[in-house]
């Protein structure tokens, strides 16, 4: 039988165990979309104790928690740090199946050392041990920890990104670099979508009163973002977007409606957002960026919770929208005009893995290995199931040695033990391979896959 999670976990044959022990274990981490927060990072934030790090906005544990019948108030709620720190470990064993379990584990001993399994028994020793080290330990200590590389945060094209310059000109050796989520400028419905316009005109200095020159404006921050080390854009898309695109005038019309203070209907908010995505991407191509796109998020379902605690706070599902059609027309207009940028289409829904693995052929054109990219396993996909099926779909339909692999998406500067279950998962792949004689026994060909995939391909990619 073999021990739980031991140093040969999810490695399922001996050129499995190879691939990792010899070549992807030690690899520099390239973290191009988290949601790590730069303010942060520049003033080397502590932890008052484990509970604060795994459980202060982690809406993935609040979630398990709620689910196996703990009340709010030890998730969100005024329950103590350490209430709230027993509370999960008391329910942790029943999520058996649950990655949460396994990077549970996994941060617990490559962070703090600590080979303990998590349950209400240990949680006490847990609790001692793991506040022992974190007193040592800051953000800084996490990030080079882990050799992360570089970190991409998620900011806003209104933001200053004065931390991002503090962190620059400091000794982490972790390079730190903005991503570009103009979420408040595509959400046009959102309230306080005027006032934001008002702000990103103060900060862009052009005067928007058209969508015309909302572009601009958002053009002028791409440029600013740009110059700061910015090389990435992030953009949810949760609405279908629409097989024909809106006009000019059409869209000056929408941008106008929704300034006047009315809402705009279901099928203008998606002309609209075809609109601005196809505008942007054009600025994107100019400066050889990266566009991702999240798409098939059902965002803050329980009302009643989201007008209590905020969103992004556990109560998101996947969505079955049908996005096919309306994001080839995108792309298909973008590269008409030879404004394609460089692409990664993440998705929520398990069903899309052969629809997006597909999709990604339709624009490659020689000029960058993966000029379009299937995105690594997301959010509900990110587990054992969901990052195989993704390698399988890659594999079926592209080309796996040029995909660029994982990131954290995460708001937790413990995730990065993620990068390590990950990297597993490949090399128990290509071993499954090897050991079926499907591939063969060609362990250079091999290496050169593994450290593609875990680290170079990103660094070659994104050209950071």
């Amino acid at each position: 039988m073999t021990a739980f999670m031991d140093q040969d976990f999810l490695l399922t044959t001996d050129v499995a165990r190879k691939l990792y022990h010899e070549v992807a274990a030690d690899l520099p981490v390239i973290d191009y979309h988290s949601h790590l927060q730069q303010g942060e990072i520049a003033e080397r934030k502590t932890f008052r104790n484990i509970a604060e790090l795994w459980l202060g906005g982690d809406h993935y544990k609040w979630r398990l928690m709620r689910t196996a019948g703990v009340p709010e108030e030890y998730c969100t709620g005024d329950r103590s740090d350490k209430e709230k720190f027993l509370a999960f470990c008391k329910v942790l064993p029943l999520a058996i199946g649950n990655p949460i379990y396994h990077w549970s584990h996994l941060e617990l001993r490559r962070i703090f050392g600590i080979d303990l399994v998590i349950n209400e028994k240990n949680a006490e020793a847990i609790w001692e041990q793991a506040n022992a080290k974190l007193a040592g330990m800051d953000t800084w200590t996490f990030l080079e920890q882990a050799k992360v590389e570089i970190a991409c945060t998620t900011d806003d094209p209104a933001d200053d990104l004065l931390q991002h310059a503090e962190i620059a000109q400091s000794a982490l050796k972790t390079r730190v670099l903005p991503a570009y989520r103009p979420d408040k400028a595509m959400r046009i419905n959102n309230p306080g979508f005027e006032q934001y316009v008002a702000r990103l005109s103060d900060v862009a200095g052009v005067k928007i009163d058209s969508f015309t020159s909302l572009i601009a404006a958002l053009a002028n921050r791409v440029e600013y973002f740009h110059a700061r080390g910015g090389r990435i854009s992030d953009h949810a898309i949760d609405i279908p977007l629409p097989t024909v695109a809106a006009t000019a005038d059409q869209l000056d019309g929408l941008f106008a409606k929704r300034m006047r203070g009315e809402l705009l209907g279901d099928l203008e908010q998606a002309q609209y957002l075809r609109g601005l995505l196809e505008a942007i991407g054009g600025v994107y191509a100019k400066y050889d960026w990266t566009m991702c796109f999240h798409i098939g998020a059902m965002r803050n379902n329980n009302q009643r919770m989201l007008e209590t605690l905020g969103p992004d706070t556990g109560f998101d599902s996947i969505s079955d929208m049908t996005t096919s059609n309306g994001l080839v027309a995108l792309l298909s207009a973008l590269d008409s005009r030879k404004q394609l940028p460089k692409t990664m289409l993440f998705n929520l829904n398990p069903a899309m893995n052969e629809v997006l693995s597909t999709m990604i052929g339709n624009f490659q054109d020689g000029s960058v290995a993966g000029k379009v990219q299937f995105g690594p396993a997301w959010w509900f996909n990110d587990h054992k199931l969901g990052n195989l099926n993704q390698i399988l779909a890659f594999g079926n339909h592209s080309v796996l040695g040029i995909f660029v692999g994982m990131v954290t998406d995460s708001r937790s500067f413990a995730s990065y033990p993620r990068h390590d279950y990950f990297r597993r998962l490949v090399c128990r792949q290509l071993g499954e391979w090897v050991a079926s004689g499907e591939y063969p026994e060609d362990y250079d060909a091999l290496a050169t896959i593994v450290r593609g995939i875990c680290y170079e391909n990103a660094k070659n990619y994104f050209k950071l």
